[in-house]
C-alpha cells in the first residue's frame, strides 16, 4: 500500500494553502516576527503564492514552483536577505504557530518542523 504524501496528509491544495495563509497571518500579527516581516513586501500575496507553490512540490504534490520558475535554488534566492539565527527563529516561530493551529497530528507537525528547521537553518547567511 502506498503511503500518503505529506501534501495529501495536509489535505492537498486546500490544506497547504491554509497553512501558508496562516503562516503569513502570524508573521503580520506577532511582534516577535517584525524582523522577518520587514524583509517582505507590504502585500504578502506573491510571497504566499510562491511558498505555496514550492511546498506543494516539496511535500509530494504538484511541482508548481519548478514548472513555473525552475529549480528552487533556495539558498541562492535568499542570499540578498541577511538571514541569521534571529531571522531563522522568527520564521520558524511563525510556521510552528500555523502548524500548531491547523495540523492536528503531532507526528505530522513534528515531521514538518524537522523539514522546516533544517531548511531554515540552511538559509542562514550571516553569523553562521
Amino acid at each position: 500500500m502506498d503511503e500518503k504524501s505529506l501534501y495529501d496528509q495536509l489535505g492537498g491544495e486546500d490544506g497547504l494553502r491554509s497553512i501558508v495563509e496562516r503562516f503569513y497571518g502570524v508573521m503580520d500579527e506577532l511582534p516577535e516576527a517584525a524582523g522577518i516581516r520587514k524583509m517582505h513586501p507590504t502585500d504578502l500575496s506573491a510571497s504566499a503564492e510562491k511558498l505555496f507553490m514550492f511546498l506543494s512540490g516539496f511535500f509530494g504534490g504538484p511541482q508548481l514552483y519548478i514548472n513555473t520558475f525552475g529549480h528552487p535554488r533556495l539558498r541562492a534566492r535568499h542570499l540578498p536577505f541577511p538571514i541569521g539565527s534571529d531571522e531563522r527563529d522568527q520564521w520558524l516561530l511563525c510556521m510552528e504557530t500555523a502548524l500548531n493551529e491547523l495540523v492536528s497530528s503531532e507526528t505530522l507537525r513534528e515531521t514538518l518542523m524537522n523539514y522546516f528547521t533544517r531548511t531554515a537553518d540552511h538559509m542562514r547567511n550571516v553569523d553562521v
